[in-house]
């Protein structure tokens, strides 16, 4: 029996992100997958983030029907299950017996035929129980938290209060909004472009900022433009904690990968010098790709607990490795591989990275720290204990930096108090039309 071109190649991706470390956005944009119709490609990524926000439901009702612990099964046939159930109680087109056979078929072809069996059973048990209100997202009384792990949810009750967890959290499981922003730095420009309406793209403004534009129709990857970089794929609070770095003459982007701050650093400071680093040679490549039509970028790959530089910056960014928990909705394999040791971690990591950048701010200068991150130990723990180590710097009020934005007319969202968390930048998915940001100011005092 054949296999749709779809299933296989959710099924693949799936098994691969089990295997490694890979992101599902990544995978799902492989230069492997161009042959793929847009509509195929379209059904590959329904499946593929399905399943994995809905992860947690899925097992549970495969559990109920298994007569073995899902412990014990292969991860192929787990795959070929979680892949089926959610055919069969997520998706009102699929035919049942198109995603229960192709299931079967994919456990047969994994070399697991031992198992076609049960799979075949277990699915066709699922496919008879009656519709229940559980698998109609959207539906009133939903608890949204049962597809996030119940650490993660407690942990957010914790710092949010549990109204603001349960938005997070139905934000989570939606599919979340593309939005770029465009190379000439000007929106107007891109939605107007003939171009891509012959591509089928289609925009409207930006709900943060007047230089974003977010998509409403057609696959910005398949655009002439998105191939040259002329539009970048970026989410408006990433966007606004670039604008909070400001203008000068010597900027360091610390962390830079892939390099969308770095760009719009370098459109708005066009006589600066830039220095653009990552750690890992492979996206420094990447960043220097992005940034390829600014000449006053120099991208290195080094490590910014020792970078390899003597000069003091007026400007830097530090936009740290996190956990990613404020973007689960476009990454939600994340909320699966997190443990509470992890956070921790990280913090240790990001620590040794600010205390380390604050040697090469100028005095009189600003750093700017951020995370994509919902957790405390990420972010203003991280600068409570940076400053404590070294009391040359201060924080600065974002709400100065907000209101600068605002006034220049490129920040268009009115309550600018709500993106706020007493010093600091805070946006919040479910709360704010964009993914989970932190960010604060730092500025250097005295020598």
């Amino acid at each position: 029996m054949s296999v749709s071109a779809a299933r296989a190649a959710a099924f693949e991706i799936l098994m691969r992100m089990e295997a490694t470390d890979s992101y599902a956005s990544e995978l799902l944009h492989s230069s492997r997958l161009t042959k793929l119709s847009a509509a195929d490609h379209a059904l590959l990524t329904e499946l593929v983030m399905g399943v994995l926000r809905w992860r947690s439901v899925l097992d549970d009702e495969i559990g109920k029907r298994s007569n073995q612990p899902l412990t014990k099964l292969d991860r192929e046939v787990l795959g070929s299950l979680r892949l089926g159930a959610y055919q069969l109680l997520f998706l009102d087109r699929i035919p049942a017996r198109a995603a229960i056979n192709e299931s079967v078929e994919l456990v047969k072809r994994a070399r697991k035929k031992s198992a076609a069996g049960m799979v075949n059973a277990v699915l066709r048990k699922l496919a008879e129980a009656e519709s229940s209100g559980l698998f109609k997202k959207g539906i009133a009384g939903f608890d949204w938290s049962l597809s996030h792990p119940r650490w993660l949810v407690e942990r957010w009750e914790g710092s949010y209060g549990a109204e603001i967890t349960s938005k997070i959290c139905e934000s989570g499981q939606s599919v979340p909004s593309t939005t770029i922003r465009n190379a000439r730095n000007a929106v107007g420009g891109s939605q107007d472009d003939p171009q891509l309406a012959e591509e089928g793209l289609k925009l409207e403004p930006g709900r943060l900022l007047t230089t974003a534009a977010v998509i409403t129709a057609g696959d910005i990857h398949r655009t002439a433009a998105f191939r040259d970089h002329r539009l970048v794929i970026q989410d408006e609070a990433s966007q606004l904690v670039a604008l909070l770095v400001g203008h000068g003459e010597s900027i360091l982007d610390c962390c830079a990968a892939p390099g969308g701050k770095t760009r719009i650093l370098a459109q708005r400071n066009p006589n600066a010098t830039i220095v653009a680093m990552d750690l890992h040679p492979h996206r420094a490549k990447l960043t220097r790709r992005l940034v390829s039509q600014s000449t006053n970028v120099h991208v290195i790959a080094a490590d910014a607990r020792s970078m390899p530089l003597a000069r003091k910056f007026d400007r830097i960014l530090v936009d740290a490795p996190c956990s990613g928990t404020g973007t689960l909705a476009r990454n939600p394999e994340i909320k699966w591989r997190l443990r509470p040791e992890d956070i921790l971690r990280l913090q240790k990591y990001q620590v040794e990275i600010l205390t380390a950048v604050m040697k090469h701010a100028a005095v009189g200068g600003r750093i700017v720290y951020s995370t994509c991150s919902l957790e405390p130990e990420e972010n203003d723990q991280v600068v409570i204990e940076a400053i404590a180590a070294d009391s040359t710097f201060r924080v600065f009020d974002c709400r100065n930096e907000l209101m600068r934005v605002s006034d220049s007319g490129e920040l268009v969202w009115k309550d600018v108090d709500s993106l706020l968390s007493g010093p600091y930048l805070r946006t919040i998915p479910g709360v704010h039309p964009c993914d989970g940001f932190f960010a604060a100011v730092l500025e250097k005092v005295s020598v």
